[in-house]
């Protein structure tokens, strides 16, 4: 990685960490959880970066891939537990990063193991480190505590364009060998809970990609196609931003469909814990040093 490059992602990881600082003084009881992820969205973009991602706020025992809906009405709750999950980008240069906020203190056990664990697992990150060694470092701190990790969630790589992209750094010992590489960035991100370990697809679908070009038949499809092909990319975007573009939010949600249906979407729902038990998450974006690691986010 050139200095140039170096640059552009400590940037990007400085606004990342400062809209996750914002986020806690922004997420109240009773407030509206669109609001909240506007508010965020907006100080990353005020700052003159862009969004790896829609912001997620995912509650209890959703685990990832909340973004509030287009009108959404839900508000934070008095019990809730929000998992603040956001990344600045700066071009091609994306970052990641989360935390979690309880509202009545009743889960902060569950947040300290989940921030103790990414702690842990940064200590050992170097290059030549095996990938496995750190879930097992993750899930022997969530033990300690009496906690659970979630066993198909976990860290990964990103890279120029990409923000999960070759390794998936797991939340356990999962026998993995690979090897850490020298310059490589990478996200680790421990996922506890109080119940099973395992996440389940969820009702709400809010998140989209592109990943194809094939021409849709529909007049909305091409229109919606146009939008995000020239102002998302390749990189993920939520449903009310492209409601927010097309004007009409029964044209956008037909287009989605359609574009899902030729497969020119890949979607993310909502991941919730299989048994309903309350989630914890932290995360942190990493670059990978020959005897450690610098933090960026």
């Amino acid at each position: 990685m050139t200095e140039h490059d170096y640059n552009k992602l400590k940037e990007a990881g400085k606004v990342s960490s400062e809209a996750l600082a914002y986020s806690r003084s922004v997420i109240k009881p009773g407030r509206k959880l669109i609001d909240i992820a506007e508010e965020i969205e907006k100080f990353i973009e005020d700052k003159g970066f862009s969004q790896s991602f829609p912001v997620n706020l995912s509650r209890n025992e959703e685990a990832a891939h909340y973004t509030p809906e287009y009108s959404d009405s839900r508000v934070v709750g008095d019990k809730d537990v929000i998992k603040v999950d956001l990344g600045a980008r700066h071009g091609t240069y994306l970052t990641d990063c989360a935390a979690t906020v309880c509202m009545d203190g009743e889960y902060s056990k569950l947040i300290e193991a989940s921030e103790k664990a990414l702690e842990n697992a940064i200590s050992l990150v170097k290059a030549g480190r095996k990938i496995n060694e750190i879930g097992k470092e993750i899930e022997r701190t969530a033990k300690s505590y009496g906690y659970s990790t979630i066993k198909n969630l976990g860290g990964h790589g990103i890279e120029e364009h990409e923000l999960h992209a070759g390794i998936f750094i797991p939340n356990f010992d999962n026998g993995d060998n690979t090897e850490l590489e020298e310059d490589a960035v990478i996200a680790i991100e421990p996922f506890l809970t109080t119940g099973g370990g395992y996440v389940v697809d969820g009702d709400s679908l809010q998140i989209f990609q592109g990943v194809s070009e094939k021409m849709p038949r529909s007049a909305e499809a091409r229109e919606a196609l146009s939008v995000i092909t020239g102002t998302f990319s390749t990189y993920p975007f939520a449903m009310r931003w492209l409601i927010k573009r097309m004007a009409e939010e029964f044209r956008a949600r037909k287009a989605i469909a359609e574009l899902i249906t030729i497969g020119d979407l890949d979607t993310f729902p909502v991941l919730t814990e299989k048994s309903g038990g309350i989630v914890a998450q932290s995360e942190k974006t990493l670059l990978v040093r020959k005897d450690s690691c610098d933090i960026i986010t």
